[in-house]
């Protein structure tokens, strides 16, 4: 008996240093593919960094210039998606983590719609924009039907992250609350939105993330190849730093000339969505932190 608990404590020894060893294989492959991505973004494109790349407008068939418009154009475009989709989704989350009964068919109906949205590929979006905010509604290729649509694409981001943080917000709040003569939507607006809004700026800050990267949603909805001036009115398309990474890449019949400024847009690009993301890392933990005092 003894010998027979002695080999299987062994040989959960065993599989556990299998699975240990599993793991941080897996972790040192995800480490190494971000270093890989990092040592060529950088090394190809920090030779095309300067603040005149940030600051001019594109040339000779983009050959030449800066992404100054790209810049702009990725700023208003991601500005619009966040203002339009934000309070829809705390809307939801509020509905469904507050008033919703959790167990309703109609509730269930919503989350798998919601889930199903997070999965769906960015250039099916594209296409509802296209098909409904463009010919639709008669926005035409613009920076208004870009933004909405981009809404749509982080829209179930969104929701799930404002959701997650109501339901992080202990019930006794809202219990005191309601026990002072409170209304329930007073208790909410007074009390259980205001501790919940950290994480709710959080899963705005990682829905900008991916806005901000997104390529055919505003392919089909907003981008111009190329302008030679600012836009003057949302209903203007403009230049976006994903797309023109991708114009210069495959619609420039000098795209051999320009290897060094699409890896500095490139890297101007994954330089902003990775401030976005450690950023949202960083204010999650100083929030966590100042909830342990």
């Amino acid at each position: 008996m003894i010998a027979k608990t002695e080999q299987n404590r062994r040989a959960r020894k065993v599989v556990q240093a299998v699975a240990f060893s599993v793991l941080a294989v897996t972790s040192a492959l995800s480490f190494f593919a971000l270093a890989l991505i990092l040592y060529i973004m950088i090394s190809r494109g920090s030779e095309a960094i300067s603040w005149e790349f940030l600051t001019q407008f594109p040339r000779k068939l983009m050959s030449e210039g800066g992404i100054y418009p790209a810049l702009v154009g990725s700023f208003y475009l991601t500005v619009g998606a966040i203002v339009s989709a934000l309070p829809f989704g705390v809307a939801s989350a509020i509905w469904l983590s507050e008033y919703a009964q959790s167990g309703g068919l109609w509730v269930r109906v919503i989350r798998v719609g919601v889930n199903t949205l997070s999965g769906v590929p960015s250039i099916v979006f594209g296409l509802v924009g296209l098909a409904f905010f463009v010919k639709v509604l008669g926005m035409g290729t613009s920076i208004l039907a870009g933004a909405l649509t981009l809404g749509l694409l982080i829209l179930p981001v969104l929701i799930r992250a404002a959701e997650e943080a109501l339901h992080a917000v202990p019930m006794g709040f809202r219990e005191g609350a309601l026990a002072l003569g409170a209304t329930k939507w007073y208790s909410v607006r007074s009390v259980v939105l205001p501790t919940a809004a950290p994480g709710i700026i959080t899963g705005a800050i990682l829905g900008i993330g991916r806005a901000i990267g997104e390529t055919a949603p505003i392919l089909f909805t907003a981008a111009a190849i190329y302008k030679t001036r600012l836009p003057q009115s949302v209903f203007d398309r403009t230049m976006a730093l994903p797309t023109h990474i991708y114009y210069m890449a495959t619609e420039n019949p000098m795209y051999w000339k320009t290897r060094d400024l699409q890896f500095g847009a490139a890297l101007v690009l994954l330089g902003m969505v990775m401030i976005l993301n450690i950023g949202a890392v960083t204010w999650r933990a100083r929030v966590r932190r100042r909830k342990k005092w």
